[in-house]
């Protein structure tokens, strides 16, 4: 039979759910984004000179059948096009791949310590 509260119930969690599921997403990415980040710090792509391949920066999108790795979402290749698109990550002529720091700390500034009052 048709209940009306245990459908206006699911109606209810269903609706509060959508909110709580994109700021999880949003978080994700965001941490992907600094993992994206450090990774470029780490292998010294920092200029054009010393630019590296997506597969020497160990970007490269996971397949679905890994058998070596576990089937975890990853938000890596998102993160890495969102700064490509923001130009905070640049690609030269041979499609290697450098971080801009000039341009990351226009567009993410760091934060300024609060003042203790």
């Amino acid at each position: 039979m048709y209940d009306p509260v245990l459908t206006a119930l699911v109606l209810t969690v269903t609706i509060a759910m959508v909110p709580v599921v994109f700021m999880l997403y949003i978080f994700l990415i965001r941490k992907a984004v600094f993992t994206v980040i450090q990774t470029f710090r780490k292998h010294n792509a920092l200029e054009e000179g010393t630019a590296k391949t997506i597969k020497e920066l160990g970007l490269t999108p996971r397949h679905f059948f890994d058998p070596f790795k576990p089937a975890i979402r990853d938000y890596k290749p998102q993160a890495l096009q969102s700064l490509i698109m923001h130009d905070i990550v640049q690609i030269t002529a041979d499609q290697r791949l450098y971080l801009s720091e000039e341009t990351l700390l226009e567009k993410m500034p760091p934060p300024q310590p609060q003042p203790n009052n």
